[in-house]
């Protein structure tokens, strides 16, 4: 429902802006700013301007998943592409990436259907 929708879209608000800024630091990056959208077919994007864009339904994942995502899309700002280089950057902030994305890919029908 929108109030679902909503709600997820808050605590995406809250969450995902203190880990962006977390990892951030750690990875030794910039970006620009954040954007928390309801989307069916990613669940995070990155520009070449650092502008990050994450769905809300994100908050439906568990927290190293949310955090997989994060790093993914922080990982885009140092590689706008899914060369070696850039599994490379993503598995030395994330060495289990390859688990959660199965895990998304498992998952995604099951977390995007629920809310249409």
């Amino acid at each position: 429902t929108i109030e679902e929708i909503r709600e997820l879209a808050d605590k995406a608000a809250e969450y995902i802006p203190k880990q962006v800024a977390y990892y951030a630091r750690i990875m030794g990056v910039n970006y620009a700013k954040i954007t928390i959208r309801n989307q069916v077919s990613r669940w995070g994007s990155c520009s070449d301007k650092g502008n990050l864009n994450f769905n809300c339904l994100l908050m439906l994942c568990p927290k190293e998943i949310i955090d997989y995502v994060i790093i993914h899309e922080l990982c885009h700002i140092m590689e706008m592409n899914h060369s070696k280089k850039f599994w490379d950057k993503v598995s030395q902030f994330c060495p289990e990436y390859k688990h959660h994305r199965m895990w998304l890919k498992e998952h995604a029908n099951v977390l995007i259907g629920r809310l249409k």
